[in-house]
């Protein structure tokens, strides 16, 4: 009887891929880390207010992109409201819902700490415009099949 894909040992080279790619992350956060503490930030003030640079978003959807209690995301909020990094605002679409976002002051850390990461700029520069455009791609192929998995 075959063995179904989901129970199949990987092979050497994915072993020796993922293990890159755990490498690769791990490298980043520390780099993120580094970046955020020039900014007197923690990585997870970082990583939110970089989420919020990129659209305001209500609590709730923030600990799920964080991966955390909504009640962490909420005192994460409150030290970022109080340096005036971001700011609590109500959702159009339905007032019951506040929104956190990015102040002007909010947007222009956030792009600080993506320009301060050198780990994402220098290796990626050593790559050929070729070879970023290729790694983009494998990239988002694995996250799309990762998604598909997880919804059907």
């Amino acid at each position: 009887m075959a063995t179904p894909e989901k129970t199949r040992r990987p092979d050497a080279l994915t072993l020796e891929v993922v293990e890159l790619i755990g490498d690769v992350v791990a490298r980043f956060y520390e780099d993120y880390e580094d970046a955020a503490a020039e900014h007197t930030l923690t990585g997870a003030q970082a990583r939110l207010l970089s989420l919020l640079s990129l659209e305001p978003l209500p609590m709730r959807k923030l600990a799920q992109r964080l991966k955390c209690e909504p009640s962490n995301v909420t005192g994460i909020v409150d030290r970022l409201e109080s340096r005036g990094l971001v700011e609590r605002r109500t959702d159009s679409a339905d007032r019951r819902v506040k929104l956190a976002a990015a102040t002007e002051e909010g947007l222009r850390v956030a792009r600080e700490l993506r320009e301060g990461l050198r780990f994402a700029r220098e290796p990626l520069a050593g790559l050929s415009h070729e070879e970023r455009e290729s790694l983009r791609g494998l990239l988002r192929r694995m996250l799309a099949a990762d998604n598909r998995d997880k919804l059907g």
